[in-house]
């Protein structure tokens, strides 16, 4: 049995930038991982995501990331990312953080978008707790996170959560900003690299968003997964 489970945001948009994240996660994992996407078809398909389109979401896991608990049958850690991540660190490191009294564990950023707009034209909203959630440690089996259920993901605002309020605050663990590292935000390590670097305004997929802190690194991820990759 593996000793953490990771769901990743699939966007059919970006496929390319799930199996970046997939791939260097997992080959630099010294524990055994269990990787799956959450692919929003998939959810609707199953009957369990009824929620209405929200003009405002910016990809298909906005609300789906949410699920992760319930996909995780309610049971042990499980973390969620963003598809439009370039790990560089061992998740097992992450296992530090674990802490029973907790429901969730996540970076706890302050950060204010510089740009209105995505690079793929989305609109770049701002709120607190931005991008708190888009790396979340999940304590699965917590009496607030298990709150998560289908039916409360359906009716929520997205501001209750994406802003965690289905949690107290001090049911909110933090983990170091090295592990949702905001390209662009971020400040760059002296040494070595962020344990994960998030390109939440756009990454190198992207034929003009190439100029990027560790561009090359992915760019090299990806044509070594697919030979044929072309960013669009």
């Amino acid at each position: 049995m593996a000793e953490l489970s990771v769901f990743i945001g699939w966007d059919s948009r970006e496929n390319i930038a799930y199996e970046v994240a997939k791939e260097t996660l997992l080959e630099n994992a010294s524990i055994e991982v269990d990787v799956h996407p959450i692919k929003l078809q998939d959810l609707i398909d199953r009957g369990v995501y009824t929620r209405e389109v929200d003009p405002l979401a910016s990809t298909e896991f906005t609300y789906s990331r949410f699920f992760t608990p319930w996909l995780a049958d309610y049971k042990g850690w499980a973390l969620f990312c963003d598809c439009d991540f370039l790990f560089f660190g061992d998740v097992a490191d992450l296992l530090q953080y674990r802490n029973e009294d907790h429901a969730v564990a996540c970076v706890h950023h302050d950060y204010t978008p510089k740009e209105g707009v995505k690079m793929d034209g989305k609109i770049q909203t701002t709120y607190p707790r931005k991008n708190w959630s888009s790396f979340m440690l999940f304590n699965c089996a917590h009496p607030s996170t298990r709150k998560l259920t289908p039916q409360l993901i359906n009716a929520e605002s997205g501001a209750f959560l994406h802003r965690l309020q289905w949690a107290a605050d001090s049911e909110i663990g933090e983990i170091p900003e090295e592990w949702n590292w905001l390209e662009g935000w971020s400040s760059k390590p002296s040494t070595g690299y962020p344990k994960g670097v998030h390109y939440t305004n756009g990454g190198p997929w992207f034929s003009n968003w190439q100029n990027v802190e560790y561009a090359q690194q992915w760019l090299d991820k990806a044509f070594a997964i697919d030979p044929d990759f072309a960013p669009v």
